[in-house]
């Protein structure tokens, strides 16, 4: 087996369960802001159609084609016009609410702290993560798992989001880490799995909805946080 010292984590949907902590943040913004009685709307319909269209802003983000604040602007501003409110102020400071109250939820992926204090024995511990520096950094603290890492790296922060092998390079001199004793651990395939791949980077995909054909092209495919133990 592959010796490794570093470990590099994903945060959203592999540690911080980004899912949970936003639905939960969303149903409280609605109420609060009314628009549970306005355009129509139901909260499910709401939370998907929003998820569909910050996915879709995420993937412009990405990759250069929109700027963070494009991003801010438009995602719930063309959620709530589905549904008929035309209200460009509104999606902006609700969008600005929701930063900061999701990034200070707390809850974990399953096994998450679990699983974390087991590999710290024996690993350094790093973050790779695409999000914004406000929340990103918030996340990490508000739910208390800052000391298990030595490095944390933003996209927001160096300017360069995964898959792109410079944020990678930058993770690496960071951590004075070097590629063949690192892997990677991830849920977003072509961020995590393939951006760690073209840098020289074993990776582990994590995958808790299911198995998913690009299994084959990672190192190592997991379901669950615990399973961990069983590679490393």
């Amino acid at each position: 087996m592959v010796k490794y010292n570093h470990i590099f984590f994903d945060l959203d949907r592999t540690i911080w369960d980004f899912e949970k902590n936003s639905e939960e943040t969303i149903l409280e913004l609605l109420a609060e802001f009314g628009l549970d009685k306005k355009g129509r709307l139901t909260e499910s319909d709401f939370i998907k159609t929003y998820k569909a269209i910050n996915h879709g802003l995420w993937v412009e983000y990405r990759s250069g084609k929109i700027s963070k604040q494009q991003l801010r602007e438009a995602r719930f501003y063309r959620s709530m016009l589905k549904y008929k409110i035309d209200e460009p102020e509104l999606a902006l400071r609700f969008n600005d609410a929701y930063v900061s109250r999701c990034s200070s939820k707390t809850h974990l992926l399953p096994h998450s702290r679990e699983i974390l204090d087991y590999l710290a024995k024996s690993y350094i511990l790093h973050i790779i993560t695409n999000g914004f520096k406000e929340a990103q950094h918030l996340k990490i603290e508000k739910s208390g798992i800052r000391p298990y890492f030595s490095e944390v790296i933003v996209g927001d922060e160096v300017g360069i989001n995964k898959p792109d092998p410079r944020i990678f390079h930058h993770a690496f001199e960071s951590s004075t880490a070097a590629p063949e004793e690192s892997i990677m651990i991830g849920d977003d395939f072509e961020a995590d799995i393939m951006g760690a791949k073209e840098v020289g980077m074993d990776q582990i995909y994590f995958q808790p909805n299911g198995v998913k054909d690009q299994n084959k092209i990672a190192t190592y495919t997991v379901s669950h946080l615990e399973e961990l133990k069983d590679i490393l």
